[in-house]
């Protein structure tokens, strides 16, 4: 029983290494009405979350829905990785003149 615990052991520290590399989420704030960064560049592969301090709920949305929340009430959050190079342009369904921009580049 004992000789699997080095085998456990590595599997263990192989998978901790392998989470510490990963890209750590953006993060865009949803506060007076408005998205905070209004742009944002991420390279492909990150998570951006938005979360909602406002006291009215507001969406994350995309004209080509690659983006669509539902409707988040306050200290609600949405997240979404993007994966493909390029501008991802958004807005807040609740208030159109609330909007962003996402731009994926690569390194």
């Amino acid at each position: 029983m004992h000789r699997f615990f080095p085998i456990a052991l590595s599997i263990a520290l192989a998978s901790a290494a392998s989470n510490a590399c990963a890209t750590p989420p953006a993060t865009v704030e949803i506060t007076r009405f408005a998205f905070q960064p209004k742009e944002i560049t991420v390279a492909p592969g990150t998570t951006i979350v938005w979360t909602n301090h406002d006291e009215i709920p507001h969406t994350v949305t995309s004209a080509d829905k690659v983006l669509a929340s539902k409707a988040m009430d306050t200290d609600d959050v949405y997240q979404h990785t993007f994966n493909d190079a390029g501008d991802v342009a958004y807005f807040c369904g609740a208030h159109p003149f609330m909007t962003g921009v996402v731009h994926v580049r690569r390194p």
